[in-house]
Parts: structure tokens; sequence; C-alpha cells
């Protein structure tokens, strides 16, 4: 019970002190039921707005804006209700403390997404939803339109976002399979590129040794040419000399 106390005093929201509901879990009846305020006619220009002229059908209406809580312990059953004392300045001043308080134990986050930062100042708005209900219950249903208002749109932004980071890692997983393809196609493209420069290599040395073999060709067959050429006319001298002395004794 003091466990439970305890994580009720730490909501920004007053609530009453707990009331025993039954003894016994066997006998208590059906929960859930929600007192529903009386709709009464509004006022001339009121837009039909809740009027409420006791305190009882302030406390249901309260109790419609902020349900009681509820539990089980040792086999009994509580509840709290939130409180339909009315709120003076220094109410407001020891919330305003209060929360910066719990800020700082939680250690919540002053900027960005902070479910923490979140939930604390929701305690906040409730209380103070409160606060004006009691004083004026139009104004805490229309600040409960507002607070509704906010929560969906809120809801709508974090599926926006659940979405939209989803959506990113699709797109970054994507982006990673297609890097990994990227890679192998160019491992591929190198081991194709080494392969064409060892063929290269290849082709250029068999190319100089093709051209030495044909200088060597060349100078051989140059040189066996010459000396044919040196024979030739040697041999050209000595038939020449040999007629001249032929032909010189007959004369």
């Amino acid at each position: 019970m003091a466990e439970r106390n305890l994580e009720l005093q730490t909501t920004l929201v007053r609530y009453n002190n707990p009331v025993l509901v039954v003894k016994h879990v066997e006998k208590r009846e059906p929960a859930g039921d929600v007192v529903q305020p009386k709709e009464q006619p509004g006022r001339p220009g009121s837009g039909g707005a809740v009027v409420v002229d006791s305190p009882r059908e302030t406390e249901e209406i309260l109790n419609c804006i902020l349900p009681p809580k509820t539990w089980e312990e040792d086999g009994q059953l509580w509840t709290q209700t939130v409180s339909s004392t009315p709120a003076t300045r220094q109410d407001v001043i020891n919330l305003q403390e209060m929360l910066d308080t719990r800020l700082q134990q939680t250690q919540a986050r002053e900027t960005g997404i902070c479910p923490v930062r979140r939930e604390l100042y929701t305690q906040c708005f409730d209380e103070l939803i409160r606060q004006v209900t009691i004083n004026c219950t139009e104004r805490g249903l229309l600040l409960l339109r507002v607070r509704d208002e906010i929560a969906m749109s809120l809801e709508a932004y974090e599926t926006l976002y659940c979405s939209s980071v989803s959506f990113g890692i699709r797109k970054a997983l994507q982006a990673q399979e297609g890097k990994e393809k990227l890679q192998e196609q160019i491992q591929l493209v190198e081991h194709e590129k080494e392969a064409l420069l060892n063929s290269i290599s290849d082709m250029k040395i068999k190319a100089d040794q093709a051209e030495r073999r044909n200088a060597e060709l060349r100078a051989s067959e140059e040189k066996k040419h010459s000396e044919e050429i040196a024979f030739l006319k040697k041999t050209n001298a000595q038939l020449k000399a040999q007629l001249e002395g032929i032909i010189a004794p007959k004369k």
C-alpha cells in the first residue's frame, strides 16, 4: 500500500486519498462503468456547453476527464479519484516548482524527443485542466478537447516518424545491397583489367622477341647479300683479267 501511495504521489495531478471499495476481489462488481456528466441545456450563447451547478456534478465531470485509479492489493480493491479542491495561486507555483524538480530528477532531455519530458508535461497539463475545470467547467472541457487534439497529433507524428524511419532503413539496406553488388562488379572488372594487362605484357614481350628475330634475320640476309656481291665482283674481275690476257697476245 505504501508503494502504491508513493507511486501515486509521483504524479503531478492532485488526487484524493485512496478509498477501499471492497474487501475481497470475489465480491467486486463489474468495474469500468464511468459516470458520465449530466448534460444540461447550455446558457444562451454557450453553444450547448455543460453547465455545472453542484460539486457533485463537478466531481463527475472530473472523473470523466481524469478517470479514477483502481488497483488490487491483498485481495482488496482500492480506488483513488482526482481531487475537486480548487487550486490557489500558491498551488500553481508549487506545480511549477514540482515540474522543474521532476524534470531534473528524471534527467529529462531539454530538446529533441524525450518520452519522460512528454509524460511530465502531460501530467502538468492534466493538473491545469483539473484546476480550470473546478472553476469553469466549459473552459476545462475545451482544454480537454485541446489536450486530446494534441495527443492525436503527436500520435500521428509518431506514426509518421516510425514509417519514415522504416523507410529510411529499407532504403539504407537497399543501398547497402546495391553497394555490395557494385563492389562485386568492381572486383570483377579489376580482375578482367589485370588479365588484360597481363595479356598486353605478354604480347609486348612476344612483339619485342619477334622484332629482334626479324632484325637478326635482316642483318644476316644483308651480310649474306653483301658477301655474294663481293664474291660476284671478285669473280667478275678475275674473268675480266683472264679475258684481257687471252685477247692481248693475239694482237
